[in-house]
């Protein structure tokens, strides 16, 4: 193990993680049922850190743009929490599904009410209160990367939206059954555009980054305004450790140590508060919808630098 001191930057941990992650036999495999998302090379590999000054440090395909998918969940429930603080949680619980990020079983015998934000039920709801809040929930969260990430040229991918509006029959019956249950405000049609544009956005592991370190500075924004207090970043992150890599999240804690949340992008997203943030790309997925290689780096990355909550 090699413990990171202050004086130390993170190029050599990701240059190190690179060069094992590049002689890994098996990458997983891509998600084919997102048709957009099927022609991505699964050894495809990006790794970010950016700490809280806004230095970042990368390696492999670290500026490439990718498909964020449920990375952006994160994002929407932070933007909600800062509006709706715990009014929110009537809508939506904090606990563990333990079943796969579609199901609905849960729901029927949980009266409409999503175990957690981050499946895909959860983070239906949560896009919901952003548009009642807001009007355009999509647009509010693109218009949050652009200015954290400040890249002014994010923007959706409208052949994956719609790509998965075609293929979103399990989430249309999702947000129905919870419409059913009083736990929806706005039109299923609106909502399920909404969430579609959302999870089609596009971003570079740079981007992610840096967007993300709004978490590990405690709620504090890029130009040092406040989004969350640091109670409300507290409880995002332990959303995240708990329950961003759906009912894989006892594994990744235990692994990595970290906050994190994937997406079947084959993106993932780390937090380390008060210190740094991460973001690592592999299109390759496992059983449960998580990169191979991400999960391989992120667990490699605290080994080598000791870095993690515990």
């Amino acid at each position: 193990m090699v413990i990171m001191t202050s004086s130390m930057t993170f190029q050599p941990v990701l240059e190190h993680i690179a060069a094992e992650v590049e002689r890994m036999p098996g990458r997983g495999r891509v998600a084919d049922y997102i048709p957009a998302l099927a022609a991505r090379d699964p050894r495809r590999f990006g790794m970010a850190v950016a700490e809280l000054d806004g230095t970042v440090y990368g390696v492999g395909d670290w500026r490439e743009p990718f498909s964020t998918q449920s990375l952006t969940k994160v994002f929407t429930l932070a933007l909600v929490l800062a509006r709706e603080g715990d009014e929110l949680w009537e809508y939506v619980g904090r606990e563990p599904s333990g079943n796969p990020f579609n199901s609905l079983v849960q729901l029927e015998y949980e009266n409409g009410i999503p175990r957690n934000p981050f499946i895909n039920a959860g983070a239906l709801v949560v896009t919901d209160r952003l548009q009642t809040r807001t009007g355009d929930a999509a647009g509010e969260l693109l218009t949050f990367l652009r200015s954290e990430s400040g890249n002014a040229r994010l923007d959706f991918d409208e052949d994956v939206a719609a790509s998965e509006a075609a293929h979103g029959d399990r989430n249309a019956a999702l947000a129905h059954f919870m419409a059913a249950y009083g736990n929806i405000d706005n039109p299923i049609p609106v909502l399920l555009d909404q969430y579609f544009r959302q999870c089609s956005l596009t971003a570079s592991c740079a981007d992610l980054a840096l967007a993300t370190t709004f978490l590990a500075r405690h709620g504090l924004r890029a130009d040092g305004s406040r989004l969350l207090t640091q109670s409300q970043a507290k409880q995002v992150n332990a959303v995240m450790l708990t329950c961003g890599t759906y009912d894989a999240a006892g594994d990744f804690a235990y692994r990595v140590g970290l906050p994190g949340k994937s997406g079947v992008g084959g993106g993932i997203i780390a937090v380390v508060p008060g210190r740094c943030t991460l973001c690592v790309w592999s299109p390759g997925l496992d059983e449960r919808g998580n990169s191979v290689a991400g999960v391989a780096a992120l667990d490699r990355f605290t080994t080598l630098t000791g870095v993690s909550v515990f």
